[in-house]
Protein backbone atom coordinates (compact mmCIF):
# COMPACT_ATOMS: atom_id res chain seq x y z
CA UNK A 1 0.00 0.00 0.00
CA UNK A 2 1.65 3.15 -0.99
CA UNK A 3 1.22 6.06 0.92
CA UNK A 4 -1.57 7.92 -0.72
CA UNK A 5 -3.54 4.71 -0.74
CA UNK A 6 -3.50 4.80 3.13
CA UNK A 7 -3.93 8.34 3.26
CA UNK A 8 -7.46 7.68 1.64
CA UNK A 9 -8.39 4.32 3.54
CA UNK A 10 -7.86 6.88 6.83
CA UNK A 11 -10.29 9.42 5.37
CA UNK A 12 -13.33 7.03 4.63
CA UNK A 13 -12.80 5.52 7.75
CA UNK A 14 -12.74 9.13 9.56
CA UNK A 15 -16.26 9.72 7.53
CA UNK A 16 -17.48 6.50 8.24
CA UNK A 17 -17.42 7.28 12.40
CA UNK A 18 -18.17 10.95 11.36
CA UNK A 19 -21.27 9.11 9.91
CA UNK A 20 -22.27 7.13 12.28
CA UNK A 21 -22.47 9.02 15.22
CA UNK A 22 -24.46 11.76 13.36
CA UNK A 23 -27.53 13.15 14.69
CA UNK A 24 -28.53 16.36 12.33
CA UNK A 25 -31.99 15.09 11.70
CA UNK A 26 -34.33 14.52 14.61
CA UNK A 27 -37.14 12.92 13.24
CA UNK A 28 -34.82 10.26 11.46
CA UNK A 29 -32.75 10.10 14.61
CA UNK A 30 -35.91 9.24 16.39
CA UNK A 31 -37.61 6.99 14.12
CA UNK A 32 -34.35 4.80 13.71
CA UNK A 33 -34.32 4.06 17.20
CA UNK A 34 -38.35 3.63 17.05
CA UNK A 35 -37.98 0.95 14.33
CA UNK A 36 -35.35 -1.08 16.54
CA UNK A 37 -37.25 -0.73 19.95
CA UNK A 38 -40.28 -2.37 17.79
CA UNK A 39 -38.94 -5.20 15.96
CA UNK A 40 -36.06 -6.36 17.90
CA UNK A 41 -36.46 -9.78 19.84
CA UNK A 42 -35.06 -11.24 22.67
CA UNK A 43 -32.18 -13.38 22.07
CA UNK A 44 -31.57 -11.75 18.33
CA UNK A 45 -28.35 -9.46 17.03
CA UNK A 46 -29.65 -5.81 18.54
CA UNK A 47 -31.01 -3.15 15.51
CA UNK A 48 -27.54 -1.20 14.46
CA UNK A 49 -29.98 1.74 14.46
CA UNK A 50 -27.75 3.86 13.65
CA UNK A 51 -27.16 6.42 10.48
CA UNK A 52 -25.34 3.75 8.17
CA UNK A 53 -22.33 4.86 5.98
CA UNK A 54 -21.18 3.83 2.42
CA UNK A 55 -19.51 0.20 1.67
CA UNK A 56 -17.11 -1.42 -0.48
CA UNK A 57 -14.15 -0.16 -2.79
CA UNK A 58 -13.61 3.55 -2.96
CA UNK A 59 -10.79 3.13 -5.28
CA UNK A 60 -13.34 1.70 -7.63
CA UNK A 61 -14.66 3.12 -10.73
CA UNK A 62 -18.41 2.62 -9.99
CA UNK A 63 -20.32 4.33 -7.26
CA UNK A 64 -23.96 3.15 -7.08
CA UNK A 65 -25.95 5.22 -4.66
CA UNK A 66 -29.82 4.20 -3.41
CA UNK A 67 -32.12 6.36 -1.70
CA UNK A 68 -31.84 5.39 2.36
CA UNK A 69 -31.61 2.40 4.60
CA UNK A 70 -34.32 -0.20 5.00
CA UNK A 71 -35.76 -0.43 8.27
CA UNK A 72 -35.22 -4.22 8.80
CA UNK A 73 -32.43 -4.04 6.37
CA UNK A 74 -29.46 -1.80 6.92
CA UNK A 75 -31.00 0.13 10.03
CA UNK A 76 -30.86 -3.40 11.31
CA UNK A 77 -27.46 -5.06 9.74
CA UNK A 78 -25.24 -1.92 9.76
CA UNK A 79 -24.41 -2.07 6.30
CA UNK A 80 -26.11 -0.47 2.79
CA UNK A 81 -28.30 -3.22 1.13
CA UNK A 82 -27.85 -5.78 3.75
CA UNK A 83 -30.42 -7.94 5.05
CA UNK A 84 -33.51 -6.56 3.15
CA UNK A 85 -34.79 -8.20 -0.35
CA UNK A 86 -34.27 -5.27 -2.23
CA UNK A 87 -30.76 -6.04 -1.33
CA UNK A 88 -31.55 -9.56 -2.44
CA UNK A 89 -32.47 -8.41 -5.86
CA UNK A 90 -29.14 -6.09 -6.24
CA UNK A 91 -26.21 -7.79 -4.73
CA UNK A 92 -27.47 -11.11 -7.24
CA UNK A 93 -27.43 -9.06 -10.06
CA UNK A 94 -23.78 -7.36 -9.24
CA UNK A 95 -23.09 -11.10 -8.78
CA UNK A 96 -24.18 -12.12 -12.39
CA UNK A 97 -21.72 -9.40 -13.81
CA UNK A 98 -18.24 -9.84 -11.50
CA UNK A 99 -19.20 -6.49 -9.52
CA UNK A 100 -19.48 -8.58 -5.94
CA UNK A 101 -17.82 -12.10 -4.64
CA UNK A 102 -20.74 -13.44 -3.53
CA UNK A 103 -24.60 -13.40 -5.04
CA UNK A 104 -25.93 -12.26 -1.31
CA UNK A 105 -25.73 -9.72 1.11
CA UNK A 106 -27.15 -11.15 4.45
CA UNK A 107 -25.26 -9.55 7.27
CA UNK A 108 -22.46 -7.47 7.99
CA UNK A 109 -20.15 -10.42 9.08
CA UNK A 110 -20.88 -12.49 5.55
CA UNK A 111 -17.65 -12.01 3.67
CA UNK A 112 -19.50 -9.53 0.58
CA UNK A 113 -16.97 -7.42 -1.11
CA UNK A 114 -17.35 -5.23 -3.80
CA UNK A 115 -15.25 -4.80 -6.56
CA UNK A 116 -14.02 -1.54 -8.20
CA UNK A 117 -17.71 -0.87 -6.38
CA UNK A 118 -18.78 1.40 -3.76
CA UNK A 119 -22.31 1.60 -2.60
CA UNK A 120 -23.80 4.32 -0.44
CA UNK A 121 -27.40 5.74 -0.28
CA UNK A 122 -28.38 9.59 -0.54
CA UNK A 123 -29.69 9.91 3.52
CA UNK A 124 -27.88 7.19 5.56
CA UNK A 125 -30.76 7.00 7.88
CA UNK A 126 -33.95 5.00 7.50
CA UNK A 127 -36.94 7.40 6.58
CA UNK A 128 -40.89 7.15 8.15
CA UNK A 129 -42.09 5.70 4.69
CA UNK A 130 -39.04 5.30 3.12
CA UNK A 131 -39.39 9.36 2.22
CA UNK A 132 -37.02 11.74 3.33
CA UNK A 133 -37.88 15.25 4.01
CA UNK A 134 -35.97 17.85 1.87
CA UNK A 135 -34.14 19.66 4.56
CA UNK A 136 -33.16 15.85 5.59
CA UNK A 137 -31.74 15.20 1.88
CA UNK A 138 -29.74 18.28 2.35
CA UNK A 139 -28.06 17.43 5.12
CA UNK A 140 -26.93 14.12 4.40
CA UNK A 141 -25.59 15.68 0.81
CA UNK A 142 -22.47 16.78 2.98
CA UNK A 143 -21.35 13.11 3.48
CA UNK A 144 -21.98 12.18 -0.47
CA UNK A 145 -20.16 14.56 -1.47
CA UNK A 146 -17.84 13.51 0.29
CA UNK A 147 -17.65 9.82 -0.92
CA UNK A 148 -18.02 11.16 -4.27
CA UNK A 149 -14.62 13.28 -3.35
CA UNK A 150 -12.90 10.59 -2.06
CA UNK A 151 -13.41 8.28 -5.28
CA UNK A 152 -9.96 9.19 -7.41
CA UNK A 153 -10.87 6.61 -10.07
CA UNK A 154 -14.81 7.11 -10.36
CA UNK A 155 -15.83 7.18 -13.94
CA UNK A 156 -19.49 5.69 -13.26
CA UNK A 157 -22.52 6.16 -11.29
CA UNK A 158 -25.59 4.25 -10.93
CA UNK A 159 -28.67 5.87 -9.53
CA UNK A 160 -31.52 4.12 -7.97
CA UNK A 161 -35.03 5.53 -8.09
CA UNK A 162 -35.68 9.19 -8.50
CA UNK A 163 -35.24 10.59 -5.49
CA UNK A 164 -31.30 9.22 -5.43
CA UNK A 165 -30.98 10.33 -8.71
CA UNK A 166 -31.67 13.95 -7.90
CA UNK A 167 -29.43 14.01 -4.56
CA UNK A 168 -26.66 12.48 -6.66
CA UNK A 169 -26.92 14.98 -9.48
CA UNK A 170 -26.80 18.05 -6.65
CA UNK A 171 -23.86 16.55 -4.87
CA UNK A 172 -21.93 16.48 -8.18
CA UNK A 173 -23.10 19.62 -9.01
CA UNK A 174 -22.04 21.00 -5.91
CA UNK A 175 -18.96 19.21 -6.26
CA UNK A 176 -17.57 20.70 -9.68
CA UNK A 177 -18.09 17.21 -11.47
CA UNK A 178 -21.06 18.56 -13.56
CA UNK A 179 -23.16 22.13 -14.25
CA UNK A 180 -26.19 20.63 -15.76
CA UNK A 181 -29.29 19.49 -14.58
CA UNK A 182 -30.24 15.44 -15.85
CA UNK A 183 -33.51 14.51 -15.67
CA UNK A 184 -34.61 11.08 -14.11
CA UNK A 185 -35.42 8.51 -16.62
CA UNK A 186 -35.22 4.70 -16.36
CA UNK A 187 -32.38 3.18 -18.68
CA UNK A 188 -30.85 6.60 -19.44
CA UNK A 189 -27.10 7.56 -18.96
CA UNK A 190 -25.69 10.82 -19.36
CA UNK A 191 -21.71 11.76 -20.24
CA UNK A 192 -20.74 14.89 -18.37
CA UNK A 193 -16.65 15.31 -18.47
CA UNK A 194 -15.33 11.73 -17.20
CA UNK A 195 -18.32 10.36 -15.11
CA UNK A 196 -21.17 9.05 -17.15
CA UNK A 197 -24.56 8.54 -14.45
CA UNK A 198 -26.89 5.38 -15.48
CA UNK A 199 -30.51 5.60 -13.95
CA UNK A 200 -32.48 2.93 -12.68
CA UNK A 201 -35.74 2.25 -10.90
CA UNK A 202 -34.99 1.29 -7.60
CA UNK A 203 -34.73 -2.25 -6.88
CA UNK A 204 -37.39 -2.62 -4.50
CA UNK A 205 -39.81 -4.93 -3.88
CA UNK A 206 -42.85 -2.55 -5.04
CA UNK A 207 -40.80 -2.22 -8.38
CA UNK A 208 -39.93 -5.78 -8.99
CA UNK A 209 -43.34 -7.08 -7.91
CA UNK A 210 -45.28 -5.14 -10.26
CA UNK A 211 -42.68 -6.14 -12.93
CA UNK A 212 -41.59 -2.11 -13.45
CA UNK A 213 -38.48 -3.54 -12.59
CA UNK A 214 -36.72 -7.29 -13.47
CA UNK A 215 -33.46 -8.53 -13.37
CA UNK A 216 -33.05 -8.86 -17.20
CA UNK A 217 -33.72 -4.83 -17.14
CA UNK A 218 -31.33 -4.31 -14.43
CA UNK A 219 -28.88 -6.59 -15.95
CA UNK A 220 -28.93 -4.66 -19.45
CA UNK A 221 -27.90 -1.67 -17.48
CA UNK A 222 -25.15 -3.56 -15.77
CA UNK A 223 -24.06 -4.38 -19.17
CA UNK A 224 -24.11 -1.13 -20.68
CA UNK A 225 -21.96 -0.63 -17.27
CA UNK A 226 -19.76 -3.17 -18.06
CA UNK A 227 -18.94 -2.09 -21.58
CA UNK A 228 -18.27 1.41 -20.22
CA UNK A 229 -15.45 0.66 -17.98
CA UNK A 230 -14.25 -1.84 -20.27
CA UNK A 231 -14.76 -4.75 -17.48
Amino acid sequence: MDSSEGEELENIGSLRSEITACCLCPRLCQFRKSVALRYERPGSKPFWAKPVPGYGDINGELLIVGLAPAARGGNRTGRVFTGDRSAEFLVRCLHEKGFTNMPASTDIDDGLQYRNTYVTAAVKCVPPGDRPERNEIENCSRYLIREIKMMPNIRAILTLGIMAHDATVNALRISGYIREKVKFSHGHEHQSGSIRIFSSYHPSPRNVNTGRLNEEKFLQILDRICSYLGT
